[in-house]
């Protein structure tokens, strides 16, 4: 797909998908870049939400819907560890959660940064999620990470002594897949909640980069698991990357539209029934942790399914820092320093996002406009918001 034509892609209707899942190593330095820029506003930023907690620590809730929600599970067991948990507790909730139980989810005592992650911010539980956080929280800040300066959720906050909005307008995907969006929207929370220096920080996109462009570059050796017949795909990881697992299963059920079977979990998780999906039309691909401990869990199941002989293929998708998989695999080689987890995640949904876009193409579905009845939409519709009682 990555060297058709414009035209040839137009054709299959997936010239827009294609063009944003390739652009994103460059969309990766960009970040970077308006990181920098707004250091001086994030570190005013992140010394309140420290101190807004007094001596206890401050709640920071990842938020979103759909994509959005997976940013922060993919995100909050790295910063779990890497984060300053001295001043901070991590948690994903996404805002389909918030909105319609803010008091399972919230507690009004809890200091609290509430992280919202939107594509667009126009969509209704984007907002309601704010505004529930702020009628049940006392003591609260807001730090949004969005793409479209003209969406609802930027242009609310304009103004908000208490928000602090980050702006990510080249990766306002405009498929109907989140792509770009995704993996800058991460990587952003990723720079301001890391605790490491920002040389090592502005090392690992350079290397993410890298490692992003080899995926492009590398396509047919990507898309050569999709030959063989098949009808279902899973996703296995362990720690963020098993977070990420989720996305890299919607990428498949929403570019196909449903037509190919899909599910996700963690690779110690899998054994406990979910593994009951596996059959020979099965393509099963785990994600690799690099932490050596966690590393051995994910080659224990990779091992075991292609032992049990059950699989299709069985695909570790790994960098050579340590112990590989001597199976099926699509490796980076020991040219690239082992990555930590947060990051090395977004090299690999480029792989993920990759299988998803030929996979559409193959079942015979356009990428950009996955959803033949209309019926599911780039933007979510639909949506009542019914009031909270104070």
């Amino acid at each position: 797909m990555f060297t058709k034509t414009v035209e040839e892609l137009k054709e299959l209707g997936a010239d827009i998908t294609t063009k944003e899942i390739a652009q994103q190593p460059d969309l990766w330095e960009e970040t970077l870049r308006i990181f920098d820029e707004q250091a001086e506003q994030i570190e005013a930023f992140v010394a309140r939400a420290k101190a807004l907690g007094g001596h206890e620590r401050t709640h920071v809730i990842f938020t979103g819907a759909g994509t959005s929600a997976y940013v922060g599970d993919t995100l909050t067991p790295y910063l779990r560890r890497h984060g300053d948990s001295d001043a901070f507790e991590f948690a994903a909730i996404d805002s389909t959660a918030i909105v319609p139980a803010p008091y399972d989810c919230l507690r009004s005592e809890d200091p609290t940064v509430l992280v919202s992650f939107a594509r667009s911010g126009n969509s209704p539980e984007s907002l309601a999620a704010v505004e529930r956080a702020r009628q049940v929280v006392k003591n609260i800040l807001f730090l949004n990470i969005t793409c479209a300066p003209e969406g609802s959720l930027a242009q609310q906050s304009k103004g908000d002594k208490n928000a602090l909005t980050l702006l990510l307008p080249g990766a306002n995907d405009r498929g109907f897949a989140m792509t770009g969006s995704f993996s800058c929207m991460a990587l952003m929370a990723a720079l301001i909640f890391d605790t490491a220096s920002r040389d090592d920080k502005a090392g690992w996109v350079s290397q993410m980069a890298t490692m992003g462009r080899e995926v492009i570059r590398r396509e047919e050796e990507v898309v050569s698991w999709l030959k063989d017949d098949f009808e279902r795909i899973t996703y296995l990881g362990s720690g963020a990357l098993g977070g990420l697992t989720r996305e890299a299963q919607l990428k498949i059920l929403e570019l196909t539209a449903g037509k190919v079977a899909t599910s996700f979990d963690t690779s110690m998780g899998y054994r406990h029934g979910p593994k009951s999906f596996v059959n020979g039309k099965t393509l099963v691909f785990v994600f690799v942790n690099n932490d050596p401990y966690t590393r051995q869990y994910d080659l224990d199941i990779l091992r075991e399914i292609a032992g049990d002989g059950i699989a299709a293929h069985t695909v570790a998708i790994q960098q050579d820092a340590g112990e590989t998989f001597e199976g099926e695999s699509f490796t980076f080689g020991p040219e690239h320093k082992a990555l930590p987890e947060a990051y090395l995640a977004l090299p690999f949904v480029v792989f993920a996002q990759t299988i998803a876009l030929n996979t559409s193409v193959r079942c015979g579905n356009t990428p950009d406009t996955p959803s033949p009845s209309g019926t599911v939409n780039r933007v979510v519709k639909g949506v009542t918001i019914h009031p909270l009682a104070s």
